[in-house]
Formats: C-alpha cells, structure tokens, sequence
C-alpha cells in the first residue's frame, strides 16, 4: 500500500512539474467537491445534492486553484530573495488584506447567485449581513494557515495545502452550522 501511495504522490509531483496550473487547478477543484459532499453528508442531506457538489467543484478548478497558484507566484515575486520570520509575516499580512477579503467576498456571492440560483437583491443583502461576521471569523484561522503555507511549504505544494485546509474548514463551517440549526430546533 506504501508503495502505492508513493508512486501516486510521485505522479502527482510530475504532473505539477508539468502542468502546475492544470494540476492545481484539478485538485483545488476535486477537494472542493469532496469537501462539500462530506458538508451535505454532516448537514443531514438525505441525498446528495450532486448539481450543488459539481458546482463547488467547479468553483475550486476555474477560481479557487487557478487564484491559489497565480497570488503565490506574485506573493514570490514580490518578496523575492527575502527570507525569514518578518518577510513570512508580511506575506501573511498582505494576503490576509487583499486576498482573504476579495476571497470571501467572491465566494459568498458564487455561493449565492450560482449554487442557490438567488436574486441578486437577496445575495448583496446577505453579503451585507453576514460578510463582517464571515471575514473576522476568517482572520482568527486563516493567519495562522498561511504562516505555515508561506513558512514551510515550497511553492508548488502552496496551493495543494491551501485547498486541503480549505476543505476541511468548509467541512468544520458545515457541522457548525448543522449543530446551530439543530440547537435552534430544540429550543
């Protein structure tokens, strides 16, 4: 089985050798998908919701990834040649200012107008409600995430870890709010 496991991560790597737009691209979009089955499946979805699963799928794979490998290259450009703990927490700093914000945004209205079909008169005043609470929410995890990502991980794997934290935040977002709206039930 090692073995197995090997010899895919090793294809993985040439692929993204290869191909790292592509490749990023792909996996963003296959965690996306599993992500959002495991979320419907923690929701007590009785049935998969599988036009809503191929819909976030296609958020990772034509945003999410393609984002994801294009802000780590300019994040590496822009910081070229500088190392250390100050460099990491300005990285940290101007992704946590620019992209986390725009991403949040751009994912909630996604969310809203593709994967729910709402108005867009809904989606701007849910935007409005709730975007204050979802981005301070995002700033208690997300520093930490990128601080590892920019400290430890090379630059081809950035993404790759990006998307799997992603999915599991998505799946820990998911249980929360099911255990909400049960506890609202109850009382």
């Amino acid at each position: 089985m090692s073995e197995v496991v090997a010899m895919a991560g090793q294809a993985y790597m040439r692929q993204l050798q290869a191909h790292p737009l592509r490749t990023k691209a792909i996996t963003s979009g296959v965690l996306a998908g599993c992500s959002d089955a495991v979320a419907q499946k923690i929701s007590g979805v009785p049935k998969l919701q599988l036009r809503r699963l191929l819909l976030i799928a296609l958020y990772g794979f034509a945003y999410a990834g393609p984002f994801g490998h294009f802000l780590h290259k300019l994040m590496d450009k822009f910081f070229k040649g500088k190392k250390g703990k100050e460099t990491t927490a300005k990285k940290v700093l101007v992704e946590q200012l620019t992209a986390s914000p725009w991403n949040n945004m751009m994912f909630m209205m996604y969310f809203g107008l593709v994967v729910e079909g709402r108005p867009f008169g809904q989606v701007k005043n849910k935007v409005k409600k709730d975007y204050a609470s979802v981005q301070l929410t995002a700033w208690r995890f997300w520093p930490i995430v990128s601080w590892i990502n920019y400290e430890y991980m090379p630059l081809q794997l950035r993404v790759l870890f990006h998307s799997f934290v992603a999915s599991c935040w998505a799946v820990f977002l998911n249980l929360k709010a099911a255990r909400s709206i049960a506890n609202t039930k109850k009382a």
